[in-house]
């Protein structure tokens, strides 16, 4: 990373875009602390955090929540649901096991996973369903942000947008910020307020989405949204009348070069 500047107002949500390998997973674990930097400052309300994550204090390692890309790695098989989502709470509010109890249900509640997945064991649920718990354990911390790294990716596309929806209305609901780390742009369009282009470790692009989207751009901002993939309906229409016609016809005629 080289001279990363990215600024999540309360309650906002900042996009990190760019093609694998541009840093954007890097930035996250920098500022969780998890692959401290060489230089510079996470700065967290005007307050330099500690560079290592076994250096912050327990309130600056609760207000700052991490969701991962793989709910499968990132929960441990051997415990319940109630004990995943229950950890932090344990951690950081030194609850004792009948409050923790009531607590990880009104959080199942609040992600619309049953009371009753309590008791079951992370292999017992779907991929979406690992997730919900995921975030409800970020959620479980009372955090102030939130950062989703690829946290749709490994999910197929109806249920990342039940993902994607149950976000948005967490946030609603609790105010929290959110540094969304994805290579989606459809997924941009939908959740964020502003928009962080990088590429080689350096942010090339940034701004509010509702001007990223509208040129002009930083050329690789241009390259990325050109390499949006798009449903075209007619395109069978367009090749059968280019082959009566007796043209040549690609992949880029058709626009499915993506």
């Amino acid at each position: 990373l080289k001279n990363v500047n990215i600024s999540v107002g309360h309650g906002k949500t900042v996009a990190v875009v760019g093609e694998s390998g541009s840093g954007k997973s890097t930035t996250a674990r920098a500022i969780t602390g998890l692959l401290p930097p060489l230089e510079g400052e996470i700065l967290y309300k005007g307050e330099a955090l500690p560079a290592k994550l076994k250096d912050r204090s327990k309130d600056q390692l609760r207000k700052l929540q991490m969701i991962y890309q793989l709910p499968d790695v990132a929960m441990n098989p051997r415990q319940t649901i109630g004990e995943i989502i229950g950890r932090p709470l344990t951690f950081y509010f030194n609850m004792g096991l009948s409050e923790r109890n009531a607590r990880v249900k009104e959080l199942l509640q609040l992600i619309d996973l049953p009371e009753d997945y309590i008791t079951r064991f992370p292999q017992e649920l779907s991929g979406g369903q690992k997730q919900r718990v995921c975030i409800a354990r970020a959620l479980a911390a009372e955090p102030e942000l939130v950062i989703c790294d690829e946290v749709t990716s490994a999910l197929d596309p109806l249920v990342a947008e039940e993902i994607l929806a149950l976000l948005d209305r967490l946030q609603r609901e609790l105010g929290v910020a959110y540094l969304f780390i994805t290579h989606d742009l459809a997924t941009v369009e939908n959740i964020a307020d502003e928009v962080v282009v990088m590429q080689l470790g350096e942010v090339k692009d940034s701004g509010a989405k509702v001007d990223m989207f509208k040129p002009p751009h930083h050329p690789y901002t241009d390259l990325l949204l050109s390499s949006k993939p798009e449903m075209r309906t007619d395109w069978l229409d367009d090749l059968l009348a280019a082959r009566e016609r007796g043209d040549a016809v690609s992949g880029k005629d058709l626009g499915i070069e993506h």
